[in-house]
């Protein structure tokens, strides 16, 4: 490759942390229709990003979260609202993939900075990497929390170049979110897709630089530079 990655920079929600592990928690309790409970959760928490940083209504992703679920419960009238608090606190832990902490090490001992950009406030992003054991591979953790508007807005992708005085095209992003890889192509970004649910392409005009269907093919990559 000619170009060298200073840094990789991991979206956390999706990408580190399996956003369905909460519900898949307390699946028992949750029921037949807990899985459709977990998608509009997921859904309408990403929904209400996009539609608040448009208004310039900001809240946290807290909070976010929180009323998505509550809609989610509305929606699945099925699933125990007495559920509420316990998947809240589920978020919090979610369980990160697999392959995360083997790929950030590897990544980390061969030189790069490793950093999370996420939508998560600090202290959510801080307890789900205490939770997977995470500390010691991660050196940032970038929340947009700090600009007050979410991903895909350039303010959110320029606190990583910011921090790190880095031009856009040494940055590695990795997001399984194809939206995030929109946004962050267009900032300047290497967009590394992680297409772990096989879903179509979009946004045909900010495609990714590299797909890939977990994080383990990021060891191959960076060893051939």
């Amino acid at each position: 490759m000619a170009h060298h990655t200073a840094a990789y920079v991991f979206d956390a929600y999706g990408t580190l942390f399996d956003v369905h592990a909460a519900v898949r928690r307390h699946a028992d309790r949750a029921g037949p229709e807990g899985q459709r409970l977990s998608e509009i959760w997921r859904a309408k928490q990403l929904e209400y990003s996009w539609t608040r940083s448009l208004m310039d209504a900001y809240r946290d992703f807290e909070t976010l979260t929180a009323e998505a679920l509550d809609f989610a419960f509305a929606c699945v009238p099925s699933v125990d609202p007495a559920l509420r608090n316990d998947l809240i606190a589920a978020y919090r832990t979610l369980d990160c993939f697999s392959e995360v902490p083997h790929v950030l090490k590897t990544l980390k001992d061969h030189g790069a900075r490793i950093a999370i950009l996420s939508n998560g406030t600090p202290a959510m992003l801080e307890t789900a990497i205490r939770h997977n054991a995470l500390t010691s591979v991660i050196d940032d953790v970038f929340s947009v929390d700090a600009v007050r508007i979410y991903k895909t807005a350039p303010a959110a992708y320029e606190l990583v170049t910011t921090a790190y005085r880095l031009y856009p095209n040494a940055v590695s992003f990795q997001s399984s979110n194809r939206w995030d890889i929109a946004g962050a192509t267009k900032f300047g970004f290497r967009g590394v897709w992680i297409n772990r649910q096989h879903a179509q392409d979009e946004y045909r005009d900010l495609g990714p630089s590299v797909i890939l269907p977990s994080l383990d093919g990021l060891i191959a990559a960076s060893a051939e530079e």
